[in-house]
């Protein structure tokens, strides 16, 4: 099945992996682990990492005892921040082309900016706090 909103692997990961760390603040998280209880790429995981300390989001220390946390709390950060962390400023599509072909007449009447603002609103709008507790049972289970 063919889905109309796409994000990244590198987006999605940020954004789970966050939602990890929000849901045990304070805690530090080695990637190993992270990438174990995702069940993704540990090498592809890592390079999310330091986009997303490269951004300020999420401080690490090295060591055996070492892994990520977050630099602020759960509450402070939006998910635009996570996306954006990983894939620069979330622009919406306005044609499907990426150029305006239909000379006012879009053909798709206008879907892709109302879908667009809608997206860009709900990661302004959403905060790590409104879904850590998704997170919550798994990470007991961990």
């Amino acid at each position: 099945m063919q889905h109309l909103l796409k994000i990244s692997e590198a987006a999605s990961l940020a954004m789970h992996t966050m939602g990890l760390l929000a849901a045990e603040p304070g805690r530090l998280i080695s990637t190993r682990e992270m990438a174990s209880r995702l069940r993704v790429s540990e090498a592809h995981l890592a390079k999310v990492m330091q986009r997303l300390g490269r951004a300020g989001l999420v401080r690490s220390q090295r060591g055996p005892k070492g892994g990520f946390s977050l630099i602020r709390r759960p509450e402070e950060i939006t998910l635009l921040e996570v996306y954006e962390a990983t894939e620069g400023p979330l622009r919406p599509q306005r044609c499907l082309l990426g150029k305006p072909m239909c000379n006012g007449n879009c053909i798709m009447g206008g879907l892709l900016e109302r879908v667009g603002d809608q997206v860009q609103d709900y990661f302004a709008n959403t905060r790590l706090s409104d879904f850590k507790d998704s997170f919550i049972n798994e990470a007991r289970n961990a």
